[in-house]
């Protein structure tokens, strides 16, 4: 039997802007929504910090599968790259640098600390044919697709009385 542990809000909206994310990225809507409100560990005056989820985009192009992320100001050599299983994870930190101990700050909107973010790779896709690049800021991992596993075009088979339905719809109409 589990240990009851301390109830943190921030936990669960931890949890909440995840599924909510994951909902955007599968439905291709702006994910930046939940940066609106300013409900984080410190709002709920909890200290310790959780991952934070960098934008991710994955798609196929001539052949490659193609994954990119912008990471702003981070270093290559800080980041983590793993693949177990079919799972690439992208982990690294983003170190606050600041001269001062107390800044007087207008807006705050750029997020310190611990970054992470894992998706599922298409079948057929190993560690071994990954490639990564950093450019600008834009980390890009790509790998050639498997031939066996490229999207294949399925052609819908009418029956006679369907084509003579569609036919009947693009005569024009006699007035």
């Amino acid at each position: 039997m589990a240990l009851p542990e301390r109830w943190r809000p921030s936990k669960e909206l931890d949890r909440f802007r995840g599924e909510i994310e994951d909902l955007f990225d599968r439905f291709g809507f702006a994910r930046d929504w939940f940066s609106r409100f300013p409900f984080d560990r410190e709002f709920f005056g909890e200290r310790e910090l959780a991952p934070t989820r960098p934008a991710i985009e994955s798609f196929v192009e001539g052949g490659k599968f193609i994954v990119r992320t912008d990471l702003p100001g981070i270093d290559p050599k800080d980041l983590e790259i793993k693949v177990v299983g079919d799972v690439l994870t992208i982990r690294g930190q983003r170190e606050e640098r600041r001269e001062s101990k107390k800044a007087d700050f207008f807006r705050r909107e750029i997020r310190y600390g611990a970054f992470e973010r894992a998706i599922s790779l298409p079948e057929g896709i190993k560690a071994e044919d990954l490639k990564a690049t950093y450019h600008d800021g834009v980390l890009e991992l790509s790998a050639q697709m498997p031939k066996e596993v490229a999207p294949k075009e399925v052609k819908i088979q009418l029956d006679s009385q369907e084509q003579k339905k569609l036919a009947a719809e693009k005569r024009p109409k006699a007035e």
